[in-house]
């Protein structure tokens, strides 16, 4: 069996999904006696958001290429981010190890493409919505990407570091969610990307009329199937 490699404690809540997804998914799989096979470097979220906010993503990299290795030396045989925004630092990572690291907004963009969607709204993290490195992987497989208006930017901001994070479910918060989603969609959005990996305790499909993405599910399950 497979050795899944986390990257974790960014959020400790965003990990737990992961876990049990992964275990989840293994119990389908082998029968409901089984676990998945996981290793986990996990960070104090704390010091990471620290950095996040100073800019200093050279020191970011460089523990992210840590975590990595010490993973790929742990016997991983891939590794998961488990943070969005973190993904920023994945190059640090793949330069350094051998195995796959496999990469949140490509598996979000295959199931995109598999339902035919052209225009998705992007919801996640500021740093997420705000810099390219996951638009331009949508753009990259033919996927118009749109994003809310600053301060629509600033509140799915705010409730994701200082609530989700702490696994804190505002239904105040959850509506305002609602209502921003509901003003991508009049904007053109097909399909919503639930792209922080916290924003899963607060929205899922059940909310919105268009389909959602939850990358937290998608890249868990790339991860478990290793594709």
């Amino acid at each position: 069996m497979n050795k899944i490699g986390l990257i974790g404690g960014i959020t400790p809540e965003s990990t737990i999904l992961y876990y049990r997804i992964l275990n989840q998914l293994n119990a389908e799989k082998l029968g409901v006696k089984h676990s998945a096979k996981v290793i986990m470097n996990s960070f104090d979220f704390g010091e990471i958001s620290k950095l996040q906010t100073e800019g200093n993503w050279e020191k970011l990299n460089e523990l992210m290429a840590e975590a990595g290795k010490s993973l790929e030396n742990g016997g991983a045989t891939c590794i998961l981010i488990c943070a969005n925004t973190m993904h920023l630092c994945i190059d640090a990572v793949r330069n350094v190890v051998k195995i796959p690291v496999i990469h949140i907004a490509e598996a979000t963009a295959k199931q995109i493409i598999e339902k035919k969607l052209k225009k998705v709204s992007l919801l996640g993290t500021k740093y997420t919505m705000e810099k390219d490195f996951f638009k331009d992987i949508l753009t990259s497989f033919g996927i118009e990407t749109i994003i809310p208006k600053e301060a629509d930017r600033n509140e799915i901001h705010r409730v994701i570091y200082d609530e989700l994070s702490k696994g804190e479910i505002n239904p105040v918060s959850k509506e305002n969610y609602i209502n921003i989603i509901k003003e991508q969609i009049e904007s053109g959005a097909e399909g919503i990307i639930l792209g922080c990996t916290e924003i899963p305790l607060l929205i899922n499909q059940k909310n919105v009329s268009v389909p959602v993405f939850d990358t937290t599910m998608i890249h868990a399950t790339a991860g478990f199937y290793q594709i």
